[in-house]
């Protein structure tokens, strides 16, 4: 078969080098300022670096699914014949979601939360009366925002270096470093404090709640694991980080599908201790940072036919590897 139509070069305003180079240069106006101009030019910089990481994997990622596809026609290299084209990309929010769904085993969940709350203050500072920015102290903001970046660039084979440069990837390198620090402190004291409200209880009422948190782990999807303070058992939850591997039981006649998870929560509800965040998770016990495997079955009416009522078969969620 001959292909009648060739593609051109990816547009500059969705090339994934061109994106780079901008933020690079949005990065440089960060480091001469101060104050809010500094966050502000930060914002900026950030939201084109994760342009750059999505085009990075395909141009077509940035095209917003416009009703005449020309968007998306734009981006795969092709000139469009609409009348008054202009090309639309997604909102910076849904780009922050598709990396986080590419690469879930680099830019993770809380890198994603911090992506979206600081452009969001961004629009902010930009389109409203709000001076979000002014007095904001990069102590608050610039360890997340580093390593955000850092996680950018490396879906992208590249470092902070190469960004910033070597002295300013140091200092960055130093304050991820002294967060993280930070960060496993506060959590661990959390988890005392849950402990000894826990031990305050009566012998019948932690017994009461450890049956309760039981029951309540079966019937929700996670990985169950033992409470850090109450040693109860508590899910784990988070983002699959590959496709999942769907296999026929022959012998029962049954699916399994198979999926690896990397976590990004934990929540007991005998002791309500809940953590947000990989780093935090790996700072209070190693177990709970673990990545695990979601396992469900299904026989073959369910899964091919979704749309009929089947009642499913129980998950086994406690698969470590």
């Amino acid at each position: 078969m001959k292909q009648t139509m060739k593609a051109g070069p990816t547009p500059e305003n969705w090339d994934a080098e061109a994106l780079f180079v901008k933020a690079q240069r949005y990065a440089e106006r960060m480091a001469e300022a101060d104050g809010w101009e500094h966050a502000l030019w930060s914002s900026l910089s950030l939201e084109l670096l994760a342009r750059a990481a999505l085009s990075n994997v395909s141009p077509a990622l940035l095209a917003d699914n416009d009703k005449n596809w020309s968007s998306l026609f734009h981006a795969l290299g092709f000139q469009p014949t609409e009348k008054m084209f202009a090309p639309k990309s997604i909102s910076v929010t849904e780009v922050f979601k598709r990396l986080a769904a590419i690469f879930p085993g680099s830019f993770l969940q809380e890198n994603e939360s911090f992506c979206v709350q600081h452009t969001g203050r961004r629009n902010s500072e930009l389109h409203s009366g709000e001076a979000v920015f002014e007095g904001s102290l990069g102590s608050t903001w610039q360890p997340r925002f580093y390593a955000a970046c850092k996680a950018l660039l490396s879906t992208m084979g590249l470092t902070l270096e190469d960004f910033v440069g070597g002295s300013e990837a140091e200092i960055a390198e130093k304050l991820i470093a002294a967060a993280a620090d930070q960060s496993a402190k506060a959590v661990k004291a959390d988890v005392e404090a849950h402990r000894k409200v826990w031990l305050a209880m009566s012998e019948e009422e932690r017994t009461s709640l450890t049956e309760a948190a039981t029951l309540w782990a079966m019937r929700y999807d996670g990985h169950r694991v033992d409470c850090p303070a109450c040693g109860s058992i508590a899910l784990v939850r988070g983002e699959a980080i590959a496709p999942a591997v769907v296999k026929l039981n022959h012998e029962e006649g049954l699916i399994v599908e198979t999926q690896d998870y990397l976590p990004s929560q934990f929540e007991c509800v005998a002791c309500r201790l809940k953590i947000q965040g990989l780093s935090r998770l790996a700072a209070v016990d190693g177990n709970l940072a673990n990545r695990f495997k979601n396992t469900s079955t299904y026989d073959a009416a369910e899964y091919y036919a979704p749309e009929d009522d089947h009642a499913g078969y129980e998950d086994d969620n406690n698969e470590n590897f």
